[in-house]
């Protein structure tokens, strides 16, 4: 696999080189293209008319298509939004949520499309606890009453309607003719399929579409042939978002929560509503970071770690030394104790934002920061319990840059690999696991490992608290410079964090910032999570400092977008973790 890795990325250069010395007569006066830096092993993928980056590479050349025939970043958008619901079942849906920021470069202004999924009317508090008051895992993670109101497509297609220049039915078209055509099956979609065999079969509807007649995942090379699904995304095509949450599919969908003892009701459907939001703005070395505001607690989270970190003089710390891993752990730390504690649904809970994004509230937690030693986790946080749970989330995450520097950082998920593995009856449409974001149980680990409070408990309506993080980034002049963002659960906000200051502080390009080697502390379990790559003397002085360090498999895929030249210049990258992820640069238009 690593193998293939370097071959795609030798490939990916070449394509860049050919297209620059294309495009090198038109430039060669202008003595300030951003020609690649040979210091840096990785490069980015040029495009001229604006960029694409996703997780799946058919997804990405939809997103292209849609600039290339004059739309705008909110247009590819969504395009790759219900294209990657056919492609990449294992996290692109219409049966999830998220959030989506966008960046309207003439208007010079951010809006935020937060569409993430609702608590049903009949849930509450302990919905999810055995009489013994533990935590009930199965039914949290692969059961029917685990499934939020599900808000994708009342998200994406308000985000059109408002932001868009094109109609709903051409930029729903590629992802119809996917799921009814259908597309040979890669090698990442079938190891999704293998990796999460177990859970799929528990779904009579989900064997029907990704197995074949002896129950095994559909092969490489098949074709993938989505008829239920065609249908219904032909049905939103026409009707728009009341054909899901009233017409014929929510019909569906209230059906196949009755029969398996589901919450959902019509009501909740009907009910649903996408909210537009303020993004939280924050600065970092005057850079313009706009990030999510909660319930997802990205944006709040991320800010206050750079606020931090901006206390310290990085040019005196060597990247990836001891001294910046201990640095940015304790800073993690500190950040998530905020973050699991304080934060929540602000229809149902006051959120202290004001206070946790300031620069004095920063400056005050670098003060009584241990500079060389770790400070443990039980001195941060004083109550609770503290155990640790798997790390198995699965969201997808793409980024748009389009030819008038209009920008869009969107991240939406399923939460598990495939959600709780359920397709609906009749409609082709995976249902999300996200009651399991929500505090099961004050104390009590989640399934990616957080402690969380009182804010974020169960309440009929409320959306439970997320990690995603889509940020964009404008630079000293006001201007769009980069869209980014990332899956991977609880490490969402870690990966982009880490991003952003190779990139920033490091002056890394950004295919060599997302590619090198990550690490992430939560604050419970009290340890470093740390990826392949770090030294042996590296890790002996991290413990010498009073860490505790555990390796972990490769994490996370963030796919980002930078406007290089305003208007001109445009470069992206995928994360080469994840196998089939794709920037795709746009030349005509």
């Amino acid at each position: 696999m690593r193998a293939n890795k370097i071959c795609l990325l030798i490939f990916v250069n070449l394509l860049f080189l050919t297209s620059f010395n294309s495009y090198s007569k038109e430039i060669k006066n202008k003595q300030d293209f951003p020609i690649t830096e040979t210091t840096q092993i990785f490069n980015p993928v040029f495009g001229k008319k604006g960029i694409v980056v996703t997780q799946e590479e058919i997804a990405s050349r939809v997103g292209a298509q849609i600039l290339s025939q004059g739309g705008n970043a909110v247009d590819a958008a969504v395009a790759v939004g219900y294209a990657l619901a056919v492609t990449l079942p294992k996290a692109g849906n219409i049966g999830g949520g998220g959030f989506m920021l966008i960046w309207l470069n003439k208007q010079k202004k951010s809006i935020v499309i937060n569409y993430r999924e609702t608590a049903p009317k009949k849930a509450y508090k302990d919905m999810f606890l055995n009489k013994d008051l533990s935590v009930n895992g199965d039914i949290v993670d692969k059961s029917y009453k685990s499934v939020g109101v599900p808000g994708t497509v009342y998200g994406l297609n308000m985000a059109l309607k408002k932001y868009g220049t094109m109609s709903l039915s051409k930029v729903m078209q590629p992802s119809i003719d996917l799921a009814k055509k259908g597309f040979k099956i890669s090698h990442p979609l079938y190891k999704s399929l293998v990796k999460d065999k177990d859970l799929l079969l528990t779904s009579d509807e989900s064997v029907k579409i990704f197995f074949d007649e002896n129950k095994k995942p559909k092969f490489i090379g098949n074709l993938l042939v989505q008829s239920d699904l065609a249908k219904t995304l032909e049905l939103i095509s026409k009707q728009g978002t009341k054909a899901f949450y009233e017409g014929a599919i929510a019909d569906k969908i209230v059906k196949d929560m009755e029969v398996n003892g589901g919450l959902i009701t019509k009501e909740d459907l009907k009910n649903y509503k996408a909210e537009e939001m303020e993004p939280i703005i924050g600065t970092y070395r005057g850079y313009q970071i706009l990030s999510v505001p909660p319930p997802s607690s990205g944006g709040v989270t991320l800010i206050e770690m750079l606020n931090i970190l901006e206390n310290f003089n990085m040019k005196e710390i060597s990247l990836n030394s001891a001294k910046y891993y201990h640095i940015v752990t304790e800073i993690m730390n500190y950040a998530y104790y905020d973050r699991n504690t304080q934060l929540g649904d602000p229809n149902f809970v006051k959120n202290p934002i004001e206070q946790l994004i300031s620069k004095s509230y920063a400056r005050k937690i670098f003060e009584k920061m241990n500079k060389d030693y770790h400070t443990p986790s039980n001195e941060i946080q004083t109550n609770g319990l503290k155990i640790e749970a798997n790390q198995n989330g699965n969201t997808t995450h793409f980024s748009v840059i389009d030819k008038d520097g209009n920008m869009v950082s969107n991240t939406y998920t399923l939460n598990f690999l495939f959600g709780n593995g359920k397709v609906v009856k009749g409609t082709g449409i995976l249902l999300n696991n996200e009651m399991g974001d929500f505090t099961i149980k004050v104390g009590a680990a989640n399934s990616f490992g957080l402690i969380q409070g009182e804010a974020n408990s169960i309440e009929p309506s409320k959306r439970p608290l997320s990690s995603m993080t889509p940020t964009l980034v404008l630079n000293e002049k006001n201007e769009p410079l980069l869209a980014t963002g990332a899956p991977g659960g609880s490490r969402i906000i870690t990966q982009i964090f880490n991003f952003l200051v190779g990139y920033i502080d490091y002056n890394l390009n950004i295919a060599t910032s997302l590619s090198r080697s990550r690490t992430h502390s939560q604050l419970w379990p009290d340890e470093i999570y740390y990826e392949e790559g770090l030294s042996e003397d590296t890790i002996e002085k991290l413990k010498s400092m009073g860490h505790k360090l555990n390796q972990s498999r490769p994490f996370g895929s963030i796919q980002a977008a930078e406007q290089k030249i305003q208007n001109e210049i445009y470069f992206g990258a995928s994360d080469p973790r994840s196998e089939g992820d794709a920037a795709i640069g746009v030349f005509e238009k």
